[in-house]
């Protein structure tokens, strides 16, 4: 007889978990085992990162989800490695081989990797793999793909913003090209790696995808989930980057208490701001995050707020800083 489970006792957490996804979990997966480690009461990623794919993956807690739609729409970068000569079903070394090639290394030149990295660096239309989650008739194309069925799909327009090919070599010899890409999101890196291939004449299939960056927040800050469990619990919480750290672009306007509390309750309010379409507001005593909004004709205008209560919580989980009775002055 099994014995019965225990209840995880949830609670209010808000912050940013920089999370360097292990390869073979998928993006969901990965964030239950870490609400689940943080026994949080509220959570959502900032847009899915491949099973296949390691690196940058900001999960957002508690006041953070109100802005994990920003993480979602912010630039990526990658690294990846596209093996040259072989094709498959679905673009990586999980699918079947559906073609081969030679590969003459001696052809793929400097000038000829620049030639390409210049046709894909910029504004490019991509036809979106069957192997994906994009829906068609309320379906995953990847339902489709499991059933041996193929649909249509329509060109999508996405941006690269900064490309590098390098010819390298794997353990067994093989030509491969490194790509290093920072792109629009709705870009696949697949798509990229397959799309490089064809223009190489030889083809090509990923067998390497890592996400070093997702809007100025790198690898480099992140924590792998094997290292959240090994803490203490009640260490755990303070791997926690605050909410504003995802609008490290936004400018900042600070108010003092009588226009934070008309601010908190949705009320434009006027001041000698120059016009801007990000801003992040800010209490002037105690310091905390209020919310976003944006500034036209010298309004600033809310978008999207946290409640009193929120910014409570928070405070209460930041050392030095006196809560009691933030609800009151806020």
């Amino acid at each position: 007889m099994n014995a019965p489970r225990t209840r995880v006792q949830r609670r209010p957490v808000h912050g940013v978990l920089l999370l360097d996804k292990p390869l073979g979990l998928s993006s969901n997966d990965a964030l239950q085992k870490a609400k689940w480690l943080l026994r949080a009461e509220k959570a959502g990623h900032t847009g899915t990162l491949d099973p296949l794919a390691t690196g940058v993956l900001p999960l957002c807690f508690g006041a953070a989800t109100k802005f994990s739609q920003l993480q979602l729409d912010a630039a990526k970068t990658y690294e990846a490695i596209a093996l040259l000569g072989a094709t498959t079903t679905t673009g990586d070394a999980e699918g079947d081989v559906v073609q081969r090639c030679d590969v003459d290394p001696a052809q793929l030149t400097p000038e000829r990797l620049s030639a390409v990295q210049r046709q894909f660096t910029g504004p490019i239309r991509q036809v979106p793999p069957m192997h994906s989650a994009l829906k068609k008739d309320g379906k995953a194309l990847y339902e489709y793909a499991r059933a041996g069925v193929t649909v249509e799909r329509e060109a999508r327009d996405v941006v690269i913003h900064a490309l590098n090919l390098t010819l390298v070599f794997t353990d067994q010899a093989q030509a491969a090209i490194k790509i290093i890409v920072t792109c629009s999101k709705g870009t696949y890196i697949r798509t990229l790696g397959e799309d490089i291939g064809a223009a190489l004449g030889c083809g090509a299939h990923l067998t390497f995808l890592r996400r070093i960056d997702t809007g100025g927040l790198g690898v480099e800050r992140c924590i792998t989930l094997a290292q959240l469990e090994a803490m203490p619990e009640d260490e755990r919480v303070d791997c926690l980057q605050p909410p504003e750290s995802l609008l490290a672009q936004h400018m900042r306007v600070t108010l003092d208490g009588d226009n934070t509390a008309r601010f908190l309750s949705g009320l434009r309010r006027r001041g000698e701001w120059p016009d801007a379409s990000a801003v992040a507001v800010f209490s002037e005593a105690p310091a905390a995050l209020l919310g976003v909004g944006h500034i036209k004709d010298g309004e600033l205008v809310p978008d999207r707020l946290l409640s009193p209560l929120e910014i409570q919580q928070i405070l209460e989980g930041t050392p030095h800083l006196q809560a009691s009775g933030i609800l009151e002055k806020l």
